[in-house]
Order: structure tokens, then sequence, then C-alpha cells
């Protein structure tokens, strides 16, 4: 139908006329996902209480030029079964999209040039028993066929049946470990009852061996473990990396009025963080990050998939790009693409390219 034509029609009509054309766009769209045109129409995935408020920030580009999504973290749950008392991404919500909603905003982020996906939390394992983030890591492994798909967990509520599902389509799984010391660990709250972290830490890295799986090792270094000395331990689990970060504040989420964490009393200062890294300097694998490094460095998604900016001190969340599209969304991220290409953001990550002995 043409323009002339749809002008010429009864008002009621050519309203009648545009939602079925709608509709239809809607649709096609839906199926031809990565081209993400933002409809009117379409159900926004932010209700209004959570979505970014229209301020000055808003209306401001970091950039000319938007960023490269190559690496993207996307914390799909905020829930957790930990209380980790560092923890700069707490459980205010229980949302989480629906899973083919999820797969839309995938499909979108690697038509914008994603390579790597990373499932984060909260606890990526809570939701279903573990089989929602599976379905996602089958999916971008085998549909979208993304060089690199990992996980962070804090790997409690792993089991061997998940590997023998999902593994081949997992090329990292890195798991949430800050101190050798049980005594630690329930300290900091990475603690469940009577389950040994540490022990837990050693069966996952047999099982990443026998399923092919490259194991990793995250740890957040804090007032509590600042003076350890984890050596010999990094060195018998032999991870192909080991992140190290230093304790970082983010308020809302660790720090202030409103946050969920008192964060504050496990900080170290840069220096304490240089002396844990020279302790540590001989361990190959070793890759360390400070908060200056890590702050405007990643990608970060929440579970809306709205980017979340952390260069003013707290998280302040963009409109998710499943309303208006990546382009327009990551231009509010913060990123530092030069920082995450400086700090070894972009590595060997495909277990196709590891060599290493499975």
């Amino acid at each position: 139908m043409s323009l002339g034509v749809l002008v010429r029609l009864p008002l009621e009509v050519a309203r009648a006329v545009l939602r079925a054309l709608r509709g239809r766009l809607g649709a096609l769209c839906w199926t031809l996902a990565p081209l993400s045109l933002p409809l009117p129409g379409w159900r926004r995935v932010s209700p209004p209480s959570t979505a970014a408020p229209a301020g000055p920030r808003q209306e401001q580009q970091w950039d000319d030029a938007s960023p490269t999504p190559t690496s993207v973290n996307y914390h799909f749950t905020r829930q957790c079964n930990y209380k980790c008392g560092f923890c700069f991404h707490t459980a205010k919500t229980s949302f989480v999209l629906p899973l083919e909603e999820a797969k839309r905003g995938l499909a979108m982020l690697k038509e914008a040039g994603m390579e790597k996906i990373n499932f984060s939390g909260g606890e990526p394992f809570l939701q279903d028993r573990g089989e929602f983030v599976g379905k996602l890591v089958q999916f971008c492994k085998q549909e979208l066929n993304l060089p690199s798909v990992s996980i962070v967990s804090n790997g409690s509520l792993i089991r061997e049946r998940w590997f023998k599902k999902y593994g081949e389509y997992l090329d990292i799984l890195a798991v949430s470990c800050d101190s050798f010391d049980e005594d630690v660990n329930v300290l900091i709250g990475r603690g469940q009852g009577k389950k040994n972290h540490v022990e837990n830490l050693h069966k996952l890295r047999q099982w990443c061996r026998e399923y092919a799986v490259a194991f990793k090792i995250n740890s957040v270094i804090n007032r509590f473990n600042v003076e350890e000395d984890m050596n010999e331990q990094i060195e018998a689990l032999n991870p192909v990396r080991w992140k190290v970060f230093q304790c970082l504040l983010i308020e809302g989420e660790n720090s202030g009025e409103d946050a969920l964490r008192e964060a504050e009393k496990f900080v170290i200062s840069d220096e304490e963080f240089e002396q844990f890294l020279d302790r540590h300097k001989d361990i190959s694998c070793l890759v360390p990050e400070s908060n200056q490094k890590m702050r405007d460095s990643y990608l970060i998604l929440d579970e809306y998939m709205r980017f979340l900016n952390c260069r003013n001190g707290r998280k302040e969340p963009s409109k998710s790009i499943l309303d208006v599209g990546i382009e327009a969304a990551i231009r509010f991220s913060g990123f530092d693409e030069k920082m995450f290409l400086k700090r070894g953001g972009k590595y060997v990550w495909s277990k196709a390219d590891m060599k290493l002995d499975w």
C-alpha cells in the first residue's frame, strides 16, 4: 500500500492498517534479530522503575564513535547462594529475561561484533539448576558460532551431569576462589554450610580436564586475604588464567546508604595490592587487575540487557539493547576500549586455539 493511499483513508482505518503493518514488520525483525530495529509498540524489557532516567548524562555521548562489543559480560541474574561481603553486583531483583529474549539480544550482539560472551551473576547456576545458562552456552556456540563462551561461577552448584550435557559448548569456566583457607572463605561470605569451597574447586578442576573445558580462577584481593601466599595452590591447580582483582567499591552495590553490602572493611590500598602481586610474580598465568584497570574496561550487561556505566563510581544503566539496539545503548556504557586492550582483555580465549593437555 502506498503512502498516498494511506493518507486518503479515514483516520481510524489508517491507524488499523498501520498497526497491522507494524505487527508484520515486528515479526520480521524478530526473526532477523541482529538487525534490532527499535519499533514502537514492542514490549519494553526494562520496567519503568528500573529504566535509566533521562538526564544530562543520557544526553551526552562519551565518544563520537560507538565501541565494538568484542567481549561482553552478561549478568543475567543477580540472585546468589553466597553472601560475599565485597560483592559489587548484588541481588537487588530476581528478574531474569525469558530465554528467547535473551537469545535475541545475544544474536544482536553477535551481529554488532561480539566475539566473546561471559555469563555471570549473581550465581549463573541458580537459574533452573544450570539449565538456563547451559542453553545459552549451547546457543552461543552452536547457533552463533562465537569463538569464546565462558562462565564465572562460585562453583558450588555445578554437577558433573552439566558438563556431560553442555561441556562441549563451553570454552572457559572461571571459578571464584579468594582464599585457600576455609576459615577465611567463611569470613568473606563464600561459604555454604558444611561444603568445603576449596575441595569443590579441585573437583571442578578435574571435571574441566575430563570434559575439555579451560579452567580459570578469579580471586578478589581484600583485607582478609591480602597477606596470604597462594603460590603452591595455584601452581597445583594450574589454571589457564588467574585473574587477581583489587577489591572495588561501587556506590549503591557494596557501598553507600542504599547498598546491600558494606565492603569498606574489605578495601586494601594500591600498595598492599602491589605487594600481593609481587609475592606471586612468578606465576605465569597471573593476570592482575587494579581498580583503575577494572572500572571502565568491562562491557557489562545487567539482567535487563542494559549496559552499566561505572564511570561515576556507581552502575548507571543505559536503555536496554532490546529496546534501542546496540549502537544507541553502548554509547552510554562508559566503556574504555583502549583500557580493555591495554589490560589484555583480548587474548587466546577459544579452547580450540589453546594448546592444552586435556
